[in-house]
């Protein structure tokens, strides 16, 4: 029961961190050490197990994907999904940069944790470390796209935003800030609009099922490689939520409806001295301290 338990919160932990744009429920799943158990479970979904569910083999499906551990983990991903988007939302309009700043520690230490993972670094693995870094830092600095809430592009959303929320470091709420839906998936999970989460729902199971086997034969084969290129990712996310930033908006005048503003691009700035910037270092290292504190424990 208290391994349940305790799966249910990582789960609800994933789901927090995919609500919040630049944090990444993959990062959350490696640094609490589920995440290669999460990738196999999810790519043993395909022919094989589907034959055995075909054929009535309803116990071999289950054991096959690991499912009753998989439903567990999904179900604490949705609750957090469902019951903390409008606390988010709230968050980031309210208190934007103090929650970044809780964010910005607990990657900062959680980046300490993923690269101890990788058994040994040798120059390749260095150079996947350098490559990861790069990749997420020129998608930080693409500018967002305009919103679109066409049924196919709400599913080609889906697939791509999934995809990244299982990488560690690559945020899917970012990947729909840039794709330009951001706001519009937000508000149709607050406000239950079937028209826009039966399309991104589809997209998102398609994209997981096929992405997760992609990073199944990868992790057999080049597991030191792949952890010290999402390493990469998690450092160059850094950049997304690094907390003192104003961001830069272009207001689009839409016919018949309220302007949109969207936002364009980023201008990172050192802070001043004051009562905020105390309160953001402090809300930083105790996410630096809960991932430490995580962490301790897992190894118990």
């Amino acid at each position: 029961m208290k391994v349940d338990a305790g799966l249910f919160l990582k789960g609800i932990a994933m789901g927090a961190a995919n609500v919040i744009p630049g944090v990444s429920g993959g990062t959350i799943a490696l640094i609490t050490g589920i995440y290669q158990r999460l990738i196999t479970a999810l790519g043993s979904i395909g022919a094989t197990s589907l034959r055995q569910l075909l054929r009535g083999d309803i116990r071999g499906f289950l054991v096959a994907v690991d499912a009753r551990w998989l439903a567990i983990l999904l179900a604490g991903v949705a609750f957090s999904i469902l019951s903390l988007a409008r606390l988010f939302d709230w968050l980031l309009l309210n208190h934007e940069q103090l929650t970044m700043a809780f964010f910005f520690g607990l990657i900062v230490a959680s980046i300490v944790f993923v690269a101890r993972s990788v058994s040994y670094w040798s120059a390749p693995r260095w150079l996947a470390l350098v490559i990861g870094t790069a990749v997420a830092l020129a998608i930080a600095l693409l500018t967002p796209g305009s919103e679109n809430d066409a049924s196919w592009y709400v599913f080609l959303c889906g697939v791509v935003a999934i995809a990244s929320m299982i990488l560690p470091g690559l945020s899917g709420s970012f990947i729909l800030i840039l794709m330009g839906n951001y706001a519009l998936v937000l508000g149709a999970i607050s406000e239950f609009d079937f028209s826009i989460l039966i399309p991104l729902a589809a997209g998102c199971a398609i994209g997981l099922l096929a992405f997760s086997r992609v990073l199944k034969w990868v992790f057999e084969r080049y597991a030191d490689a792949t952890l010290a290129l999402m390493t990469g990712f998690v450092i160059g996310s850094l950049a997304i939520i690094w907390p003192w930033k104003d961001a830069i908006t272009l207001t689009l005048e839409r016919a018949g409806r309220d302007p949109k503003i969207l936002v364009t691009g980023y201008d990172w700035y050192l802070p001043g001295i004051n009562l905020t910037t105390l309160l953001a270092v402090l809300l930083a290292v105790l996410g630096a301290l809960l991932i430490i504190g995580m962490e301790r424990t897992i190894r118990k």
